[in-house]
C-alpha cells in the first residue's frame, strides 16, 4: 500500500515544453504510476497516514514541493527541497539529452550508445541526489527515485 497511485505536475506558468520533453514526462509518469515504491517513516509519536498516496509536485518560492496526500485527499506529508542541490545535474542532464536527441538523428549507434550511457550516469546522480535529499522524509528505491527525477527535470525547465 506504500506507493503512490496518483501523481501530478503544477506546471502552470511554465514554459510549453519541448516534444522530447513532453515524451520524458510522459513516459516517467506511466512508468512510476505501473511500479514505484514511496514510504513515509514513522515520525515522533504521529500515526503514519496509509497509502497509496497522490503525489503533487511543484515549484514554489524556489523550492520543490512534495504535497503527500492519502486516496481521500486528506494531507499525509508536505516537505520542502531546496533546489540548489539540483541545479548543476538538471542542468548537465539537459545538456546531455539536447546531446542524445540530436544524436539520435544523425549519428551512428556506437556513438548514441555511448551519449546514452553519460545521460544513464547523470541520471543516476539526480536519482541520488533525489534520495539523499528525501533521507528521513521519505523512502524511495532507485527506479521510483529516477523517474521522479525526471518529472522533477520538467519543473525545473521552466523554473
Amino acid at each position: 500500500m506504500s506507493h503512490i497511485a496518483h501523481i501530478a505536475l503544477d506546471d502552470a506558468g511554465l514554459p510549453t515544453p519541448t516534444p522530447e520533453i513532453e515524451q520524458e514526462r510522459k513516459v516517467a509518469m506511466f512508468d512510476l504510476l505501473e511500479e514505484n515504491s514511496f514510504v513515509l517513516p514513522q515520525r515522533d509519536d504521529r500515526p503514519v497516514p496509509e497509502g497509496p498516496y497522490h503525489l503533487n509536485l511543484s515549484i514554489r518560492d524556489k523550492r520543490l514541493v512534495f504535497d503527500v496526500r492519502t486516496a481521500d485527499e486528506q494531507t499525509a506529508a508536505e516537505f520542502h527541497l531546496s533546489l540548489s542541490p539540483f541545479r548543476q545535474v538538471v542542468k548537465d542532464y539537459y545538456q546531455i539529452c539536447e546531446s542524445y536527441f540530436d544524436a539520435v538523428k544523425t549519428m551512428p549507434p556506437s556513438q548514441i550508445e555511448t551519449i546514452d550511457m553519460a545521460r544513464r550516469g547523470i541520471h543516476n546522480e539526480g536519482s541520488r541526489v533525489l534520495q539523499e535529499r528525501l533521507e528521513g522524509k521519505a523512502e524511495i528505491d532507485t527506479d521510483t527515485a529516477r523517474r521522479l527525477f525526471t518529472l522533477i527535470c520538467v519543473l525545473h525547465f521552466g523554473a
